[in-house]
């Protein structure tokens, strides 16, 4: 089993205060900075006013590996209208003068790097991020990163899937705090029709090694996908392109953006915490 997780990482207590009810949690991804800062403000706010437990926002970047069509858009966006790390982390500090909603960030390494590690973690921590999950840094290559997230109190989270080994998973769980990041499907992000049907098999090995919460994410992308991952024994979902695709639908319109991913966010929360 992995090392006891902190008692004040405030995504663990969501998802558990979830589970304990027999819920899961709803985790809703953003991008930062889509379309531009004071809009993905007041989204980032819908979304923790309409059932979001925790939220899993993401830095905007060029090239990201892990990211279908829809989360690349959304990096555009984000990019054109000149967001950057340091303006990302300033957006989370805006979001939690008006809300205390837990925060883990996606990113990927050349970000963190670029920042500098040690900086890039005392930030996050400063801002109210809980954790922080580097996409494309394998557990074999996390030292640095994760040796100076724990130095600022911030959870490293990691990426498991069907295809990781028990091995893998025990190295996963040596380094890995707040939550797992469970892959509902091999392969990039993205709304998908069904889930994984080996995905009850995969969380039981993750459970196996691990007494984190399992977040399953990648392909959620509406409530029945998100009732079918609870049922395969995640212990909560993360969703991104459904959401991210009803900010594009309504780039034009400020005001229909907000309803439409309050709406989307209502409806899979309400699927989340459905009790099984």
């Amino acid at each position: 089993m992995s090392r006891a997780t902190p008692a004040k990482n405030r995504i663990t207590a969501a998802v558990r205060a979830r589970n304990a009810a027999g819920q899961g949690a709803f985790v809703p991804f953003l991008v930062l900075g889509d379309p531009d800062f004071e809009t993905s403000l007041m989204l980032a706010q819908t979304l923790a006013d309409n059932g979001a437990d925790a939220l899993e926002l993401g830095f905007a970047f060029s090239d990201p590996p892990a990211d279908g069509p829809v989360i690349q858009r959304a990096d555009e966006r984000a990019l054109a209208a000149g967001m950057t790390p340091a303006k990302a982390f300033d957006l989370i500090e805006a979001l939690h003068r008006t809300h205390a909603i837990p925060v883990s960030l996606l990113v990927y390494y050349n970000l963190v790097l670029q920042f500098g590690v040690d900086a890039f973690y005392r930030r996050a921590a400063a801002v109210g991020v809980d954790a922080v999950l580097v996409a494309d840094l394998p557990p074999e290559h996390a030292k640095d990163a994760v040796e100076a997230a724990r130095s600022h109190g911030v959870a490293p989270v990691f990426l498991a899937s069907e295809l990781s080994p028990p091995e893998r998973l025990e190295r996963i769980a040596a380094l890995a705090e707040g939550y797992i990041y469970a892959l509902a499907r091999v392969g990039v992000t993205g709304e998908q029709t069904d889930v994984d049907p080996n995905l009850s098999a995969a969380l039981d090995r993750m459970r196996a090694a691990t007494d984190l919460p399992l977040l399953a994410g990648f392909g959620i992308g509406g409530p029945e996908q998100a009732l079918a991952a609870r049922r395969a024994g995640a212990d909560g979902v993360i969703v991104g392109s459904a959401i991210v695709r009803r900010v594009a639908a309504h780039l034009d319109d400020r005001d229909a953006m907000r309803d439409a991913v309050a709406e989307i966010a209502s409806t899979l929360a309400a699927a989340a915490h459905t009790t099984l």
